[in-house]
């Protein structure tokens, strides 16, 4: 790929199934986003959506930073100590410093000076919402969460998943298009809806190089992170940095407008994983 140049990322297609009936669809609201649910697997009922949508809101109500009771804001408090947090902080908050290492210290859940692990939990929670209905028996679906997208199987026999990469300058318009058979993760991170609050761990100053930068892998979660940690990182040591991650795309885009896909080292891995045609 190259800067600017139109093109769609594709993945290999898998083989045709029989039709299916419309598929299930949900909206919920949590986390201070929606959350929307696509299932094409026949046979599933609304009550299988159910356990989902009240694991989203038990996680909202254990991780919000705008709950005064909530487990990271009595932490922020002084009045809960980590250790002695629910599994599922602990385990979040590990996950926050595993990916801080790995990120050069560009993903930070504290780098606005309070513990805010929101950079983590929207993904994690897309990735487990999504690993729930498989484990209840779908084996096409696609979760959604404020535009960052988990994608199991296809929408339908005879086609896979489009999902557009929206041109933070232009409301409605993409620069992108990922198509292919899950899984897919696609993550955007940036400043279109809310400027400049993302800040730059090392200097503690918000960044304002980069309008988003969209990573396309396997995995949500670090789909997600990698993408805020770009964002971080600055336009030249984004790019150069996501270009040594293996098994993944990206497409960053400028504050002023420039567009500049980032294509992934080649491994045995990469192969399967993106159509090299």
């Amino acid at each position: 790929m190259t800067a600017g140049s139109p093109t769609d990322i594709r993945f290999p297609r898998a083989a045709a199934r029989v039709d299916t009936p419309p598929p299930l669809r949900q909206v919920e609201k949590c986390m201070g986003t929606v959350f929307s649910f696509q299932v094409a697997t026949p046979g599933l009922t609304r009550g299988a959506l159910l356990p989902v949508l009240a694991w989203l809101h038990d996680m909202d109500a254990l991780f919000s930073t705008y709950r005064p009771d909530s487990r990271i804001s009595r932490i922020n408090a002084g009045a809960l100590r980590v250790a002695d947090a629910d599994d599922e902080v602990r385990h979040v908050l590990a996950e926050c410093e595993r990916y801080r290492e790995l990120t050069d210290g560009y993903f930070d859940a504290r780098a606005g000076g309070r513990l805010d692990p929101s950079g983590y939990v929207k993904g994690w929670a897309i990735r487990t919402a999504s690993d729930m209905l498989s484990a209840a028996g779908s084996t096409d679906h696609c979760v959604n969460g404020g535009g960052d997208v988990a994608c199991v199987g296809r929408p339908a026999p005879d086609r896979p998943w489009r999902i557009g990469i929206a041109d933070p300058h232009r409301p409605g318009d993409t620069v992108r298009t990922v198509t292919g058979d899950g899984p897919i993760a696609v993550a955007t991170s940036g400043l279109a809806e809310r400027a400049a609050h993302i800040v730059d761990p090392h200097t503690h100053r918000p960044v304002t190089e980069l309008a988003s930068v969209t990573v396309v892998a396997a995995d949500l979660v670090t789909a997600d992170v990698y993408a805020t940690a770009a964002v971080a990182m600055g336009a030249e040591r984004g790019v150069d940095w996501l270009g040594r991650q293996p098994d993944m795309l990206a497409t960053l885009v400028t504050a002023a407008g420039a567009v500049v896909d980032v294509p992934p080292r080649r491994t045995a891995t990469t192969d399967k994983l993106v159509d090299a045609g």
